[in-house]
This record gives C-alpha cells, sequence and structure tokens, in this order.
C-alpha cells in the first residue's frame, strides 16, 4: 500500500542523498502549455471561451456564469441544521483567529522625518474552491472569511460545476455565511483567467487566492508572473500530509492520519515516518484495512501511488531532518513528547502535535486558513493571512531641517548612480534655504 523507504545509516546532509528522496513530479512543460492555452483562449474570447472549456473539461453547457444571490441564502435555509452550526462555528473561528493578524497603522519618527505606514485592502479578491472530487465548503471559508476580516469590499468566488451544472447547495451555504459577494460556476484554469483577465460577466479581481491542481496552480503562477495579480508566494497545490509517529499512539490513529489528506486524490504526499520497524509495519497493515473500507479508496490509492511512503528513520532527529527536506503541507507529530521536536522545524505548512490533534482539525475549524503551502513551498511561503488581501502604503514627511539634514546623503548616492535629476531635487531646495 505504501511504498517503504529505509534511510537509516543515510547522510541526509549530502546532497546526493537529499535528491534521492522521492516527492511527487513536478508540473512539467505540457501542463504549462496547456494552462497557456486556456489563459489565451479566456483573454482573448471572453465567457464564450469560459463556457466552451466548461464544457469540454466539465462536461455541461452553461447558460449563465453568475449564481443569483439568492440562491445562496435559500441553500443556508434549506441547509441540515447540524451542518449550518459547524459552517457557522467554523467562520467565527477562523474570524476570531484572524482579526488578530490585523494591523494596525503606525507612525515612524526619525528626527524631522516622518513616516506613516497604511495599511490598506485590495478592492476587490477571487477565491477559488475546487470541486469534482469532492465538495469544499470549508474552503470557501478559509479564504473569504480572511479576506473579509482584511476589509476587501468586494469578494468573487469561483467553484467548478457539478455534473447537474450546479455548485453544490452546501458551497453555496458557506458562501453566504462568508459574506461573498459574486459566485461563479466555473473551474480550473479557465476561472483563474477570468478572474485575472476578466470578461464581459466577470470583472477582473486583485489578488486570486485558493487551492487546486497543478492545473490551477500553474495558472495562478502564470497570471502572476504577466503582473495581472497578486498571488500569494506558497504553491497551494495538491494536499499533502507528513505523520512521525513512534510506538506512544495507537496505531489506527496513526493509520487514518496517513490517509486523511490522501482522500483528496492524486498528486499529493503521504509520509509516515519513524524510528521504530514494528510501527511501520504494525501502521502499514492497518493503512490496508482502513482503505480497503473507505469509500475513497481510489482516491487514496492513487495518491499512495506515487506519494504514499512508510520511511524508517535513525531516531527523531533524523526525523525532523527529513521533514525540512520535504517542507510538507500539513505534519502530524504523533509520538510521547511532540513539543520536544517543535523547536527543529523550519519548514512545513501547519504541524498538528499530539494524538488529540489531528490534521482534520486544522481543515475545518482550529482557526489558522487550511489553504497552505505543497510541492516544498513551505521552505518560503505560509499559511493564507490577512496580509496575502492587504497592502503597505507609506506616507513620508520631512520638515525643512530633515532635508537639509539627509540631503547631502541623497545627492551624493545619486551623482554615484548617474541619476542628476534625482541630486538637481534635493540641490535645488538647499539653495532655497541659503
Amino acid at each position: 500500500m505504501l511504498h517503504r523507504l529505509d534511510l537509516r545509516g543515510r547522510d541526509l546532509g549530502d546532497p546526493a542523498e537529499r535528491a534521492r528522496l522521492p516527492r511527487p513530479a513536478p508540473a512539467g512543460a505540457e501542463p504549462v502549455a496547456a494552462v497557456a492555452e486556456i489563459l489565451a483562449a479566456v483573454r482573448e474570447r471572453g465567457d464564450e471561451a469560459v463556457c466552451d472549456l466548461t464544457e469540454r473539461f466539465d462536461g455541461v453547457r452553461l447558460d449563465d456564469l453568475l449564481v443569483p444571490s439568492h440562491e445562496l441564502h435559500a441553500a443556508l435555509d434549506a441547509l441540515d441544521p447540524a451542518v449550518r452550526t459547524a459552517l457557522q462555528a467554523a467562520a467565527e473561528g477562523i474570524e476570531d483567529f484572524h482579526r488578530d493578524q490585523v494591523e494596525a497603522d503606525r507612525t515612524y519618527r526619525r528626527g524631522g522625518v516622518v513616516v506613516e505606514g497604511l495599511h490598506r485592502p485590495v478592492d476587490r479578491a477571487g477565491c477559488y474552491v475546487p470541486g469534482g472530487r469532492a465538495r469544499y465548503p470549508s474552503t470557501v471559508l478559509m479564504t473569504a472569511v480572511p479576506a473579509r476580516v482584511a476589509g476587501v469590499p468586494e469578494i468573487v468566488l469561483c467553484v467548478p460545476p457539478g455534473a447537474d451544472g450546479k455548485v453544490p447547495e452546501v458551497t453555496l451555504a458557506a458562501a453566504a455565511v462568508a459574506g461573498v459577494d459574486e459566485v461563479y460556476c466555473i473551474g480550473g484554469a479557465q476561472a483563474i483567467a477570468a478572474m485575472a483577465y476578466g470578461t464581459d460577466t466577470i470583472r477582473p479581481v486583485d489578488v486570486i487566492v485558493g487551492p487546486g491542481n497543478a492545473y490551477v496552480a500553474v495558472a495562478k503562477r502564470l497570471v502572476a508572473g504577466e503582473g495581472r495579480v497578486g498571488v500569494p508566494s506558497a504553491f497551494a497545490g495538491p494536499s499533502e500530509v507528513v505523520v512521525v509517529a513512534d510506538a506512544s499512539v495507537d496505531t489506527d490513529l496513526v493509520a487514518v492520519d496517513v490517509i486523511l489528506q490522501a482522500e483528496h486524490g492524486p498528486g499529493g504526499l503521504a509520509w509516515l515516518v519513524t524510528w521504530d520497524e514494528a510501527v511501520a509495519d504494525a501502521v502499514v497493515d492497518q493503512i490496508t484495512v482502513q482503505v480497503e473500507a473507505s469509500p475513497r479508496r481510489g482516491d487514496i490509492e492513487s495518491t499512495f501511488a506515487e506519494g504514499g511512503y512508510a520511511v524508517v528513520v535513525d531516531g527523531p532527529e533524523q526525523a525532523i531532518e527529513v521533514v525540512n527536506l520535504i517542507a510538507p503541507e500539513h505534519l502530524e507529530l504523533l509520538c510521547e513528547d511532540p513539543s520536544s521536536l517543535v523547536g527543529g522545524i523550519r519548514h512545513a505548512g501547519a504541524v498538528f502535535c499530539g494524538p488529540w490533534a489531528p490534521a482534520s482539525v486544522g481543515d475545518y475549524i482550529a482557526g489558522p486558513s487550511h489553504v497552505l503551502p505543497t510541492d516544498g513551498s513551505a521552505r518560503f511561503g505560509s499559511a493564507l493571512t490577512v496580509s496575502d488581501f492587504t497592502k503597505h502604503v507609506h506616507v513620508i514627511t520631512l520638515d525643512r531641517d530633515a532635508l537639509l539634514e539627509v540631503g547631502p546623503h541623497v545627492e551624493a548616492l545619486a551623482t554615484a548612480e548617474g541619476l542628476d535629476a534625482h541630486a538637481d531635487s534635493i540641490r535645488r531646495r538647499r539653495e532655497r534655504t541659503a
């Protein structure tokens, strides 16, 4: 079920050894070329191309891309009370957590130099929520709620249509709870293109956030590279989990946590890392039992086929070394003293400590966004935060004495760079004070 990998005695400080660590295959030239073709079609033909591509990839022909707002509230009213309560509880927790991230405007003074640091939200944010293999109302909350907390005036949501040509009702209900302004029934790279370039129906946005498959992730990078929109630095692609475990936690709990992110389907990774070979054997056996009984067996097995590994290491120190090399989206520490390992972790999207904190809690209700860095981008990227929807604007004021004090430095540096007008802008002001 899981590929076995024995790293005992291997020096992971050796670049050659590190290069042997398996990873899901990165998006190659074929996906990039396919996405570029989709982007060009939407840029040139707008709504017509979006509808054609939706029919091609999702098998439905749409008459209207926009979901009427009354359908969001109708879906919320019709929702199972327990699910509605859960959505509202999750939204409240996410909002409360992200309110703590909102930065106040600040003023910096150095003599007569005054710099006001202002935080301003973007005008319009685009949130992408995947579909196809599952429904993700939680991702609506995890993207739209932080945007709303940031103060974004207009929040746009794109969701792929189901087989019936509609957005699932529970997803629409989540959009109502999150305060989404516009919902469009489109997915894939064409949704990213529509939000980036705009069409007759969809006005362009300033930032695009949210997870997706490799095509969606590539599309976001390409439109950001064109300077069309902002996207978070992290690569939010197929889901990943690394579970570090010892014999202190029941193997059935370890097994289900290795499985849980693999439910999302192929392209991600699911690793068990342990320094106890008996634990590896027992967890693999338990995974086999659980997967055989799972209604999402096909998705789980497709993830395991390329990205599923049971890894045996020398000890906790080497386990954390492996974690930092993989830089996983989700990291679970199911061991006797998880807090003792946290200090060594440098690269992970989110860390879950102990048997009572599975990654599923983070996926739904802990508070931080579950839009996390994948594909190793936890080396430089982070979870989606309020800051992904805001900009820093600096307002700079100098009095006369301050300009006279710093002016010579500006002149010297501008002259060294050959920028005469820069230097002259200071010189002319100094002459007026003579």
